[in-house]
């Protein structure tokens, strides 16, 4: 089918004639609610261990629920605006956490002030806007002339999620039943602590260990994310703790080897494992993350280029101002003035320290990756979309450019940084909104309407961040066991490299070379250098996702929003949300009454078997959909 047959036969499920509540009171309160919850439960989930997940099907789920369910109203579209508010949460947090935790590393380090409340909003706001205005005039040439061909894959199972509107009531009870599941977990975990938060086997012959931590979230992603994505991840972390840290403590002895300070024999003896991991395998992952970030923005290239022609010459052909209901957009007056608004913003606050070749620079990349991001999306979808590999991008040019006009130290840093920051949320909502338009233009929505509501969850979302990231850095901080920021510390990585170069090179290019390696056998390489560069403890338990994942697969052929994927992403938000309350309680000084390990200690045990109830949890709704099959 061509495209012009495409788009003269499709007709959207509400039409163009038909006037329905939409944008209402109810609509926009509850996407704010499910913006903030889902937004810091996703930044949670992603300072832990560097993925976070969509969050439109599920605010779609518990949009029916409330709406036609609960309030017994039949309005679609009014659904429709609830996940496109509340997706906006996710998309900024997972923009916003790859890079501004650097600025409280820093600030750790004494190289900077802290970052306040209102640096961190202003330049998570401007990122979030700028990634709404861009998607505007791309609409027309993206969504509309290009449908049937992009098939934004979340986007449109949203949207089959929404049509399916007689199953909301028990959909929604699935996602509050894993959020409440995997609250308790994770208070039994790290509230009450009467069950340890790992699993280790220690392996003495190999000189290494295995281990697995004993949260729901986890499993979650590994089963969301599908056995493919979370064996690649595992494999990642089975080259570093069963080949890299055995051959490093084997042949190293008693070498003292740089970054490290002591022999390679006494940071084993003293610390394990661990030790070298911390040393010497998380640069050579850094290096592998960089590499499969860059090689996946090389080999978009083409798309990339033809993306960005197509995007400038769809715009041309009209943005989408027509007088049907389904073809109006943000008028571009608006769309031009607020760009340039922001643009001054960005060079003139003192709280966002940008110069005016940095605000140049945000405007060129945020536009330009803002077209990649939206196409990408579309063809490939939101979880595969190389923001990350964008983000290195921008860092090394925007660094090299800072460092050429004499703005080094760390003044440059944290330019470099702020606009990294910004590039990152502009893609990440880039995508998020294509994704939520593709779903509007399916149902017959109002752009316009969806649009403003992509600006609200913005606005609310870049707030909410900031509040998210000053707790979590006050209760545990940034870079530790607990929130290891494993992007954050990579682009922290890259820009002190590029300024200073005190980075052990020899093992970052190690990292480079195995992505290589890698990208020649066709496997794809982020993945596996993300398992490289996390603990271990965490791609097992993702791969044990995986795993449930790949047998309910051959069992039965199952949609985006089946149980099984509805009661995991309630999982992930369950126990992020309860991470923030931990976070609020450590801070308040009343985590601490609440510690029972000095009276009760389960012990290994006690993490086998809540780990154990944990699987049953998800496997049961996993047999749910099977039931579901077998009936049809």
């Amino acid at each position: 089918m061509n495209e012009k047959q495409t788009q003269e036969t499709f007709k959207p499920y509400i039409p163009a004639e038909k006037i329905t509540p939409e944008f209402t009171a109810t609509s926009i309160i509850m996407g704010i609610l499910l913006a903030i919850i889902f937004g810091a439960a996703n930044a949670y989930l992603g300072l832990r261990v560097g993925m976070t997940v969509s969050a439109s099907i599920p605010a779609a789920v518990i949009s029916m629920g409330v709406i036609r369910v609960i309030m017994r109203k039949d309005s679609v579209l009014e659904s429709n605006i609830v996940q496109t508010v509340g997706s906006a949460g996710e998309s900024l947090a997972a923009g916003a956490i790859f890079t501004m935790p650097c600025l409280f590393l820093w600030a750790k380090e004494g190289v900077t002030d802290t970052p306040s409340l209102v640096t961190i909003s202003l330049i998570a706001l401007c990122g979030g806007l700028l990634g709404v205005l861009f998607m505007v005039p791309l609409r027309n040439a993206l969504i509309v002339k290009e449908h049937g061909i992009l098939p934004y894959p979340e986007g449109t199972a949203c949207a089959e999620v929404l049509l399916a509107g007689e199953e909301g009531g028990a959909s929604a009870k699935t996602v509050f039943v894993g959020m409440g599941l995997a609250a308790l977990f994770k208070f039994v975990v790290d509230g009450l602590k009467v069950v340890p938060g790992v699993i280790t086997a220690p392996i003495k012959s190999l000189k290494t260990e295995l281990s697995a931590e004993v949260y729901p979230a986890l499993i979650g992603v590994g089963y969301i994310c599908g056995a493919k994505i979370s064996s690649y991840m595992f494999a990642g972390g089975i080259l570093g703790w069963f080949v890299l840290i055995p051959a490093i403590v084997t042949f190293g002895g008693d070498t003292v080897l740089y970054p490290g300070s002591d022999t390679i024999a006494n940071m084993y003896a003293a610390d394990g494992a661990a030790a070298i991991w911390s040393s010497y395998i998380r640069y050579i992952g850094a290096g592998m993350v960089a590499a499969g970030g860059i090689i996946s923005l090389i080999k978009s290239m083409p798309l990339i280029v033809t993306t960005f022609v197509d995007a400038v010459k769809g715009m041309r052909g009209g943005n989408g101002n027509g007088t049907k209901r389904t073809e109006q957009d943000l008028d571009m007056r608006f769309v031009v003035g607020g760009v340039a608004v922001l643009a001054v913003l960005i060079w003139l606050l003192p709280q966002i320290p940008v110069s005016f070749i940095g605000a140049i620079l945000i405007v060129l990349f945020g536009f330009f990756f803002g077209a990649v991001s939206s196409r990408m999306v579309g063809l490939v979808g939101s979880s595969n979309n190389p923001v990350s590999g964008m983000a290195i991008a921008t860092l090394l040019f925007s660094t090299l450019c800072l460092k050429a006009t004499g703005d080094v130290g760390a003044h440059g840093m944290v330019g470099a940084i702020s606009i990294g920051s910004i590039i990152c949320i502009v893609a990440a909502m880039a995508g998020d909104t294509s994704q939520d338009l593709k779903t509007g233009y399916i149902l017959g929505a109002t752009p316009k309407k969806q649009q403003i509501g992509e600006l609200i969850g913005a606005v609310i979302s870049a707030f909410t961040i900031g509040g998210v990231l000053i707790l979590l850095d006050s209760a545990w901080g940034f870079g530790t066991k607990d929130l290891a920021a494993p992007q954050a510390t990579l682009m922290k990585m890259i820009v002190e490299g590029v300024m200073d170069g005190n980075l052990p090179w020899a093992l970052v290019f190690i990292g480079i070379f195995a992505a290589v390696v890698v990208e020649i056998l066709g496997i794809p390489v982020l993945p596996v250098a993300i398992g490289l560069y996390l603990p271990l403890e965490l791609s097992s338990t993702i791969m044990i996702g995986g795993i449930i994942r790949h047998f309910a697969d051959k069992k039965n052929k199952e949609s985006e929003a089946g149980a099984g994927v509805l009661f995991c992403s309630g999982m992930i938000a369950g126990e992020g949300l309860v991470g923030i309350l931990l976070a609020i309680l450590a801070v308040a000084k009343v985590a601490d009454k609440m510690d029972l390990s000095g009276s009760v200690n389960t012990g290994t045990i006690g993490g086998i078997i809540l780990m154990v109830l944990m699987i049953l949890a998800v496997v049961k709704y996993v047999k749910a959909d099977d039931k579901k099959a077998a009936k049809k």
